[in-house]
């Protein structure tokens, strides 16, 4: 399956919400400790070709692509020169946030003060808070098919799926990674279906409603896997990234480094 070598180490990698032959990278030299960082907009041949790229004068860490137009994501001057609105309520580093697929106001974040928080902005502060790890979590995301269920990943190597209306208790918890989980992301076609990337260097799938939960692994990278995303366009394709510089694009159930 197609592989892309980076000049940097790879942080985050999303699939085009309107062309399926197109993703997008993004980067960062030095392990994103120190110096510059390179966005790449990539083609799938079947190999992967370069469309063009953006260097930045820091590190990239995360990217997403514009909803409202086709066109590749670009770096944007906000019309407003402050924040619209900050919220501060985390005791730590904030890792991962998340806006709601059916609520327009509502959005989850991930912080390293070992809770994930849920606010609604018309509010003044968080409607919810879920003391979902013993250790930080670093990622989170809403399922596409229920609003009400949101997954967190955490350096305690778990995944955790919980129910809003009833976060006491989670509804899953999935263990095999043998590292802290650095990124989650719900399947765009499977309400059941997640995928997650490690520092172990693997990518899992999972599907959290039955019993033997992890139902794919793969170890393709070399060094530290942080990205991760599954196409809204193609089902069952695959697009992963790590600290070894290589983006690697696949079908489920196939090997990421068959040719």
């Amino acid at each position: 399956m197609p592989v892309f070598k980076t000049p940097f180490n790879g942080y985050s990698v999303k699939f085009s919400p309107f062309y399926e032959s197109q993703l997008a990278v993004a980067t960062s030299q030095n392990f994103g400790i120190l110096g510059n960082g390179r966005l790449h907009v990539l083609q799938l041949n079947p190999t992967i070709t370069e469309i063009t790229s953006f260097d930045t004068a820091d590190g990239v860490y995360d990217l997403c692509w514009s909803e409202s137009h086709d066109s590749p994501p670009h770096r944007r001057r906000s019309r407003r020169p402050t924040s619209v609105r900050t919220f501060k309520e985390h005791a730590y580093c904030v890792y991962s946030a998340a806006w709601n697929p059916r609520h327009a106001d509502v959005f989850a974040s991930a912080s390293g003060d070992c809770t994930a928080r849920i606010w609604d902005v018309r509010e003044p502060g968080s409607t919810m808070i879920l003391p979902a790890h013993e250790f930080e979590i670093l990622s989170c995301d809403w399922n596409k098919y229920d609003d009400c269920i949101i997954a967190t990943a955490s350096v305690d190597k778990s995944i955790k799926v919980w129910d809003v209306r009833n976060y006491r208790v989670p509804v899953a918890v999935l263990n095999g990674h043998g590292y802290a989980v650095r990124k989650v992301k719900f399947s765009p076609h499977r309400m059941s279906l997640i995928a997650s990337c490690s520092y172990d260097m693997t990518v899992c799938l999972w599907d959290y409603m039955v019993e033997d939960a992890l139902i794919g692994r793969y170890d393709h990278h070399t060094e530290f896997a942080v990205g991760v995303d599954m196409s809204v366009l193609v089902e069952g394709l695959l697009a992963s990234t790590g600290w070894d510089e290589l983006v690697y694009v696949w079908q489920h159930g196939m090997d990421p480094r068959a040719p």
